[in-house]
């Protein structure tokens, strides 16, 4: 009875989390699939439409640079209240600044304000995704039993292609319309159809309860005084392999779901329909292979599955733009299908528990977050921004992308490789002990 009421809380909070955090990346993606498609023409008219699309590009890659500072916040707070909570707050923030952005006037009607709420937006965006990813991960990972913490931990990293999925399932009927009502209001019903979803994922988390190991944290007053500043003062190594681990993952994921769209309609001529759907093909079948890779992981280890997604985006960085350079439709959903499915499934299935278990819990939310979301400036922001002028310094050839692609790919297999294997580990180890110690020698 007891082991089934267990198993029914384990399951509870992975899909919270999954559902939770699925809704939060809708947000965010749908913002990035407008970037390509749909800001440049609007927020940016009266420049080249290589350099709107440039600057389309840097509000993108805006998001990104907000979410260090949220994932400090978070972080903190994660480890100080409780995971749950903080998880509230993300999603309200997220859901709100993503309704606005449906709301919001163009540069025809207030000139250069509307770039600049734009940006104002995509800060708050950036913030509230800052602190999603790690409290979502420790509440999956923290609930799970040893020996399938990759697969439960997985839960949450299927809710990011869950998200685009539904972000580009959304937006794509709508990219069809004629492009005079696409424009003036096509693009605008998915960021508002955003505020039902929002109210889904806060009556969800509202019922979840906290993780055991914060409970344990909590109940001993063992909390870490500073959070932010222990994690990086005890685990320096730690939080540099959590960020070199997140190169390859990151910045080929936006290359290839987000950049892939300009690259294919604005330089080849390809019709949007027939990128968008080659992404949301490759996006479904990611979504089953997250938790295969994630539960192998648990099997043989996180690091020779990781290592083995890195080592295929290095091998695979110029058939991807050879598929795309086909033209035809069936080359480029396979290019799409092989570079997320396989490749970013292979690290983004084991990661949220192979970073999780590089930390204790008393700072494990400052830990994770903080080298999780500094890669996220260089490694997910940047791409798209660093493919487009890339693109142009070429003349239009994407073979300096390519390898900027194996570039990044070196750093995680790198990082990778010096980490120490980590899913046999305890997670719950004697935080009070640390915590004493701490107290006596502070």
């Amino acid at each position: 009875m007891n082991g089934n009421r267990s198993r029914r809380e384990i399951v509870k909070a992975a899909s919270s989390s999954f559902i939770g955090t699925a809704i939060e990346w809708y947000d965010f993606f749908l913002y990035g699939t407008a970037t390509a498609l749909v800001f440049p023409r609007l927020f940016f008219p009266e420049s080249d439409p290589l350099i709107g699309t440039l600057q389309s590009f840097g509000t993108f890659a805006l998001g990104f640079v907000a979410r260090p500072l949220g994932g400090l916040i978070f972080g903190h707070y994660g480890d100080k209240v409780g995971r749950k909570s903080v998880l509230v707050l993300s999603l309200l923030i997220m859901g709100v600044a993503t309704f606005l952005i449906g709301l919001m006037p163009t540069y025809e009607t207030i000139g250069l304000w509307a770039p600049a709420l734009l940006v104002a937006m995509r800060l708050l965006q950036g913030i509230g995704v800052g602190g999603e990813w790690g409290g979502a991960a420790l509440l999956a990972v923290e609930h799970a039993p040893k020996g399938k913490r990759g697969f439960y931990g997985s839960w949450p990293q299927m809710g990011v292609p869950a998200g685009l999925l539904l972000s580009t399932a959304v937006f794509t009927p709508f990219s069809t319309l004629p492009e005079e009502q696409f424009l003036a209001w096509g693009w605008r019903v998915p960021f508002l159809f955003s505020i039902l979803l929002v109210a889904v994922g806060l009556f969800i988390r509202l019922r979840i309860m906290e993780t055991p190991a914060f409970q344990r944290v909590k109940k001993t007053a063992s909390e870490a005084r500073q959070p932010i500043l222990e994690a990086v003062r005890r685990h320096p190594k730690q939080v540099l392999v959590a960020m070199g681990a997140r190169f390859a993952e990151n910045g080929s994921f936006y290359i290839f779901s987000v950049f892939s769209l300009t690259y294919a309609t604005d330089q080849l001529g390809v019709e949007r329909g027939m990128i968008l759907n080659g992404v949301l093909l490759a996006t479904a079948l990611e979504l089953v292979m997250i938790p295969i890779f994630a539960a192998l992981s648990d099997r043989i280890g996180r690091r020779p599955v990781y290592l083995g997604g890195a080592a295929f985006t290095a091998l695979f960085a110029f058939p991807f733009f050879w598929l795309i350079d086909t033209k035809d439709a069936v080359w480029i959903g396979l290019s799409v299908v092989l570079a997320m499915a396989v490749g970013h499934a292979a690290m983004y299935g084991p990661q949220a528990a192979f970073l999780s278990e590089l930390f204790g819990t008393r700072v494990r939310y400052s830990g994770i977050s903080i080298g999780y979301q500094l890669a996220s400036v260089f490694a997910g922001g940047l791409p798209p921004m660093i493919a487009t002028a890339l693109l142009a310094w070429t003349g239009g050839a994407p073979w300096a992308i390519a390898v900027y692609l194996i570039g990044m790919s070196l750093v995680t297999l790198l990082a990778v490789y010096l980490a120490s294997e980590t899913y046999r580990n305890e997670i719950e180890e004697s935080d009070i002990g640390e915590s004493r110690k701490e107290r006596v020698f502070s």
